[in-house]
């Protein structure tokens, strides 16, 4: 198991721990490492399972500052969307503890969670339109499923921020609670859906998320073809370079 994923169990709770501190920047490796975990775990009587990460940040997506570019960048994200849809398919409930921020496909794999537990310092960042690319990791799915459209679509055309507070009246997040917290928060969630039957949950979630898991798989593909596109324009290089600057961007729409 590689190092940047750390698996404990407790009963019948388990936490699958993102290593890669302070932004927890994650690749398909990281991903479908973290997949195989949920998937081994579901077939030892775990009932609930907590995706955290170590240091300030839940996820900021993938690291642009990495250097891989053009169809390399196509060829990575493939991959990852080819593990993101699989992390979809776990049969177990997944609770999110995300602290600080959960940004661009960081947000993507909050979404990929049955539940997000935040503070009121948590951020969470559709960053996508402020980079010139199309969202990615299936949000064009599970963002309008979660919020409703209006708020997706004011969130992805923007690129607005929005705090914990704010995700937790539009049911971003699911349970709110203290800053530095969130993880206790996530293990305590978990622990309710544990002490309910296990089988039933299964199918719960087999029946309410089915239905998501189709429309991800779909969406997944009109993602890429759509990053492939845009990340070729003079628009998402002033995006990605003033990011990396910390530049507002000014766009020119080529």
């Amino acid at each position: 198991m590689t190092c940047d994923i750390a698996v404990t169990r407790a009963g019948h709770i388990a936490v699958i721990e993102i290593c890669r501190p302070p932004a927890n920047y994650f690749d398909h490796e990281l991903i479908g490492e973290l997949v195989r975990s949920a998937k081994d775990l579901q077939t030892q009587g775990t009932r609930a399972i907590v995706l955290c990460s170590q240091g300030k940040h839940f996820c900021a997506g993938a690291n642009f500052a990495s250097g891989v570019l053009g169809s390399d960048r196509a060829r990575a994200s493939e991959l990852l969307y080819r593990e993101a849809i699989r992390l979809f398919e776990v049969e177990v409930p997944l609770v999110a503890a995300v602290q600080g921020s959960a940004v661009g496909g960081g947000l993507g794999l909050a979404c990929a969670a049955d539940f997000r537990v935040a503070s009121g310092s948590t951020r969470f960042h559709a960053n996508f339109s402020a980079l010139g690319f199309h969202p990615g990791f299936g949000l064009s799915a599970t963002l309008p499923e979660i919020v409703g459209s209006q708020q997706a679509l004011d969130m992805l055309y923007t690129s607005r921020r929005v705090d914990g507070q704010r995700a937790f009246e539009i049911s971003l997040a699911d349970r709110l609670v203290p800053e530095g917290h969130e993880r206790d928060g996530a293990l305590e969630l978990a622990a309710e859906i544990a002490d309910a039957a296990p089988l039933a949950v299964r199918s719960i979630k087999a029946t309410l998320r089915g239905p998501l898991i189709e429309r991800v798989r779909a969406v997944l593909e009109r993602e890429l073809s759509e990053q492939r596109r845009l990340w070729t324009t003079k628009d998402s290089q002033i995006g990605i370079a003033a990011s990396l600057a910390r530049e507002r961007p000014v766009f020119t729409g080529e």
